[in-house]
């Protein structure tokens, strides 16, 4: 089995997690995200974060927004289609300290769209499930067409921060109480925004039906965040799910299971994978062939 370190250097925070011959004996964390360096430089947090590790005997690995024109080194996206199982011939070296793993990108007159840090989780979900089709929910949720090893294409839809949005800063979230979770509010969400060619249209009633006592005010958030979602995924499902195979939702366990209850709601059977397992499995492809 490799050693080896990983690191998932996102926007707002960095893991890291140190293995010997396959198992992990070490993980740190840091708030110290891409956006958030404050007067550090990203060699010195790497350094700070990887102290004690040995970052000169074996292959360290970065993935995520560490390699955006804001990071540590701009990496080039690879273009889709692309084949996740040749990810390793793109790494890119930054100051001989470690290997950044190359983002994807599609550009088209009819989709532009760029990732990083995903396709990480893309190739370790295809040693655990392989499908057609994956969901990756988050604040820019990617919904991703794959051909066996080869990413074909993949679209960002922006619902996690569209339902922040609405509720911190627009007239939908004004005056709310404290938020509740309830499932009966947060399913119906999900039927009225499966069945609505648009939810531009039914934004404005979120707030509307509470105010006129047809809501409780207390389940605005759940209810919005089922409109949107169940949006979502009728909406993606009818662009981009061409075979009746499961789709793959690849995440947190919470928000797994509310993509999970959408497709449910529109007959499309679904398979779950953890994304930070799905991640592991990406890196130790890489750091397998990286020892080899």
């Amino acid at each position: 089995m490799t050693s080896y370190i990983a690191i998932d250097w996102g926007s707002t925070n960095l893991r890291a997690w140190h293995y010997q011959q396959g198992v992990c004996v070490d993980e740190r964390r840091s708030p110290a995200g891409i956006t958030r360096l404050g007067d550090q430089t990203p060699a010195q947090v790497f350094a700070s974060v990887t102290a004690g590790w040995p970052v000169d005997e074996v292959p360290v690995i970065m993935a995520g927004m560490v390699g955006s024109n804001a990071g540590w080194l701009s990496v080039p996206y690879l273009p889709c289609p692309a084949s996740l199982n040749a990810l390793h011939d793109h790494l890119t070296c930054v100051e001989q300290k470690a290997w950044i793993v190359p983002g994807l990108s599609v550009e088209r007159d009819d989709n532009y769209n760029v990732m990083r840090g995903e396709e990480t989780q893309l190739l370790g979900a295809l040693t655990l499930q392989q499908v057609p089709l994956c969901v990756m929910p988050g604040t820019h949720a990617k919904w991703v067409q794959l051909e066996q090893d080869r990413v074909l294409d993949f679209r960002t839809v922006m619902t996690g921060e569209l339902h922040h949005l609405l509720l911190q800063q627009s007239l939908i979230g004004a005056g709310l109480p404290g938020q509740e979770t309830c499932q009966a509010a947060f399913m119906q969400g999900v039927e009225r925004g499966c069945q609505d060619a648009s939810v531009i249209a039914r934004l404005f009633e979120v707030r509307a039906a509470h105010v006129l006592g047809a809501r409780d005010r207390r389940h605005v958030s759940e209810f919005l965040s089922g409109l949107l979602i169940g949006h979502e995924v009728a909406l993606m499902t009818q662009q981009m799910a061409s075979s009746p195979q499961p789709i793959a939702i690849i995440g947190g366990h919470a928000l797994a299971q509310r993509y999970q209850q959408a497709l449910t709601f529109i007959n499309r059977d679904s398979v779950t994978l953890e994304g930070d397992v799905a991640f592991q499995h990406g890196m130790r492809s890489i750091a397998n062939v990286l020892a080899h």
